[in-house]
This record gives C-alpha cells, sequence and structure tokens, in this order.
C-alpha cells in the first residue's frame, strides 16, 4: 500500500501544509495546503530538491551547509522550528516550519516538512507591539507607558524638558520621541554631549563665534542653539558643564539670544532645549555645584526613565527589536533567544541599562553558530552571580580607606559606579582604575561613573606641582 496515497484524503483535509522528501531532501509527496502556501501546483513541486522551494531563507542556507535537513531533530531531541517569509504574489507570507523523520519504509519516504501560515499572527502580533512603542523606545512596563503618555503630554508644549536617568537608559531617543511628536517635527534634531567637550569648545560648540574670534578660528562657525533654530537642542550630560558656562547658557534661555564668541551682535534664537542627565541636579544644587535657577529653567517638565532592573519583562521585546537592528548590520538571518537565555537576562541586574543589553546581544550574536541564542552564547557577566551591590567596587570602609570588590566582580563589564570616597582618597582611587583601565582615560571615566573631561580635570588637580 503507498503510504502516501494511503494518507492524501486526510493530508488534504489539514490547515497545515506538509511536504514529504526522501533521504536526498528531494520533495515525493505535497498536500493541497502545502501547494497553496507555496503558491505552486504539486506536479511543479515533486521531484524539487526541498532546499530550492525556500531560497533565500536561512533554513535553505543551513540545510545546503549541513547536507541533510536542518529541522529534523536528534534522537530524543525537542522539536526545531524556524520561522521563514516568502514572496507570495506581490505579498509577505510568514511561514513556521518543523519536521518530523519517519520511520523506514517502503516508498523511500524519509521525513516530513510541516508549514504553518502565521501571516494573520504576525500582522497582529506588529499590531500589539506599536502600541508598545514610541518612535525608538520600547516597552510594555507600567513605567514605560506611563513614560509615553508624559512624553506625548510634554511634547504638545514648547516648555524647556529635563530628562533624568542612569547611563543608557536611553535619555536621547527620550528626547528624539519628544521631538517628533511635537509641532517641531519638521525642524532639526541637533544633540550636544556636554561632557565631552573642554569648556571653551563648549561655549564655541554652543553659541558659535566670528571669523579670528581665537586662533584656528579662520572663518565664522553657527553654533548649535543657532543649527536647531526652529527644531530641538539636546544638551545631554547638562551636569558637566562648569559654573561660568551654567551663568552664560541661563542667560541664553532668558532672552532666546546668543551672542558668537568675538561679536557683540545678539541673534534671535527659536529653539526648544531638552536637557539630559545622570546625576541628581537637585542635590547639586544643595551643595551649590549648579545653579538653582538654571535648574528651574531647565527643569520646567521633568521627564525620569526608569532603568532597566525595573521593568525586566521589557527585555524580551528590546532584545527582539536589537536582534533585527544586529541581524541588520551583520546581513544575517535575525536570532531568537531561548527561554532558558531570556530568564538569565531577566535575572541580570543591567548596570550598563539598555545600551549594555545591546552590546550583550551583539556579543552573543557573535558566538552563537545558530538560529537561537542560548544561556552559553551570553557574557560571562550576564550568567555571573552578582558579586557586588548598587555601591559598586568601591565604597568607603570602616576608617576612611577603600574596599575592593572581588577579581570576578572587577571583570563584569559595565559594574563600575562612582563611589561615595573622602575627598584625600579619590586620587589615588581614580591612579588605581586608571591602572585597571591599561591607561585608557574614556574606559576609566566610565567604570568611575564621569565624564571625560571631569576626569582630565581631577588628574590635572592631582599631579604634583
Amino acid at each position: 500500500m503507498n503510504t502516501i496515497a494511503s494518507l492524501k484524503t486526510l493530508l488534504d483535509s489539514l490547515e497545515e501544509g506538509v511536504l514529504f522528501l526522501d533521504a536526498q531532501r528531494r520533495v515525493v509527496g505535497i498536500n493541497a495546503a502545502a501547494a497553496q502556501l507555496l503558491g505552486s501546483d504539486d506536479r511543479d513541486v515533486i521531484g524539487q530538491l526541498c532546499p530550492t522551494l525556500f531560497a533565500g531563507t536561512q533554513c535553505a542556507h543551513e540545510c545546503a551547509t549541513r547536507g541533510h535537513c536542518s529541522l529534523v531533530p536528534e534522537a530524543s531531541a525537542a522539536r526545531k522550528t524556524q520561522d521563514i517569509t516568502l514572496k507570495r504574489g506581490g505579498a509577505d507570507v510568514t511561514l513556521r516550519m518543523w519536521a518530523m523523520l519517519l520511520p523506514p519504509n517502503d516508498d523511500g519516504v524519509h521525513c516530513s516538512i510541516v508549514l504553518r501560515d502565521r501571516s494573520r499572527e504576525v500582522a497582529l502580533e506588529a499590531e500589539v507591539r506599536q502600541r508598545w512603542r514610541l518612535g525608538a523606545l520600547v516597552g510594555r512596563t507600567p513605567a514605560m507607558q506611563a513614560l509615553y503618555a508624559q512624553i506625548l503630554r510634554a511634547a504638545a508644549s514648547d516648555a524647556n524638558v529635563l530628562i533624568c536617568g542612569e547611563s543608557g537608559v536611553g535619555k536621547e531617543l527620550v528626547a528624539r520621541a519628544l521631538h517628533d511628536n511635537s509641532p517641531r517635527a519638521q525642524g532639526p534634531f541637533v544633540p550636544l554631549d556636554c561632557g565631552a567637550l573642554p569648556e571653551n569648545l563648549l561655549e564655541s560648540e554652543l553659541f558659535g563665534h566670528a571669523k579670528g574670534a581665537f586662533s584656528g578660528a579662520a572663518a565664522a562657525r553657527v553654533g548649535r542653539f543657532e543649527a536647531a533654530s526652529g527644531g530641538t537642542l539636546m544638551l545631554d550630560e547638562i551636569g558637566e558643564i562648569s559654573p561660568a558656562m551654567q551663568t552664560k547658557l541661563l542667560r541664553v534661555l532668558q532672552e532666546r539670544e546668543v551672542v558668537r564668541l568675538g561679536e557683540n551682535l545678539p541673534r534671535k534664537v527659536d529653539v526648544r532645549v531638552v536637557a539630559a542627565t545622570h546625576r541628581d541636579l537637585a542635590a547639586m544644587v544643595q551643595h551649590g555645584q549648579f545653579r538653582e535657577d538654571l535648574y528651574y529653567r531647565l527643569r520646567v517638565l521633568p521627564l525620569q526613565v526608569a532603568p532597566l532592573r525595573e521593568r525586566a519583562s521589557d527585555i524580551a521585546l528590546l532584545a527582539a527589536r536589537m536582534l533585527g537592528q544586529l541581524a541588520e548590520r551583520y546581513r544575517r538571518a535575525p536570532l531568537r533567544v531561548s527561554p532558558e537565555a531570556l530568564a538569565a537576562l531577566e535575572a541580570y541586574r543591567w548596570p550598563g541599562n539598555v545600551r549594555q543589553l545591546f552590546n550583550a546581544l551583539e556579543f552573543a550574536m557573535v558566538q552563537a553558530d545558530g538560529p537561537v541564542i542560548l544561556p552559553h552564547h551570553l557574557p560571562p557577566e550576564v550568567l555571573a552571580p552578582q558579586a557586588t551591590d548598587r555601591a559598586g567596587p568601591y565604597a568607603p570602609a570602616a576608617g576612611g580607606g577603600l574596599l575592593h570588590a572581588s577579581e570576578a566582580a572587577r571583570a563584569m563589564a559595565g559594574r563600575y559606579y562612582r563611589p561615595a570616597v573622602p575627598r584625600d582618597a579619590e586620587p589615588a582611587m581614580i591612579r588605581r582604575v586608571l591602572e585597571e583601565a591599561g591607561g585608557n582615560r574614556a574606559e576609566a571615566a566610565r567604570r568611575l561613573g564621569m565624564s571625560r573631561t571631569t576626569l582630565w580635570k581631577r588628574l590635572k588637580r592631582t599631579r604634583p606641582g
């Protein structure tokens, strides 16, 4: 009795498509649903190699590389599934595929491939995910949904905004979402990292300069305030600017005009200012480190971005989006995260927040040799037990000394925070961290939780003579 013929009536009644392959992966049987999903007559499919039917997909690539059907599970292994997208009639069709190895038979049927149409599910999932996004921000937790509502309310206003949150939470993405949803969306969005520039360069970057205003000023230059006219100017790391620069910035915000270096002519600017910081500006005001009037001028509409550890249930959404971006960068099919790896990602505290998650997924993508990210593909620090708490590896000890975390904790990427240490202990700490960073000042600044400019100033202060 012919195995395929005896099951033809049953198979044609199924919603799932079924292909039967011989040991050489040639199609020897197909049901009506599979022919419809593939957009081909069964007579055109019989005899073809399975990989040619799905040319250009990750499944076909793996099949051609391995020389056998990559979906057939090993003995006692769990079922392997893979989603592929095909063009049919000018539209994308998403299919979920899996394979079953068949027992030996007289018809030479080696295995069957099952196809399920997921196009409607994918469309519904995309619609739901859209509700969990605002621009490049992703999140379905109450904290993120509340932030979306605050962003949209703030976007309708033209008042200054202060975005607060730890490093790496995505404050620039929040600023861009504000801009893109505001009446200024057609104008420029101009970001500037205030902590990355020395004071003299920062003033020129913000306000511009006239030709010959200083050595090297061979031509007049427009500052960021003028460049952002009609749009939004984002001042990142606003807590790093000097008291003198705070005074100059306050005047610009009050008068809505700038004076380029080397000129006396005030120029009107129409700019919405969005400032961002990982510092506690209110505490800096109390300690005389930040002007109170500037603080309240910037903080007309405050926004607080939650750290990733407080919204772990967003990690699956974030990972899916990031892996899609990484797949495009590396020109490979998107990977998915196994449940075990996702559990490890959600259990980790992410001191570097969303930025660190992206780096961890890029590490995992490079390590993975298949379509699924498994726990052992993740960076070691994600799998290691947390050896330090929020105080970081450097913490004050009894008597004013410094306690240092274990060597394993020191190796954990991103687990460095600026400590609260006595002033006389700071030079030794800075030298030690700089040595551990191999002399790399940018890395040392990151570990200490300060900008490169601040580190440079502290180093000058600690040099003898």
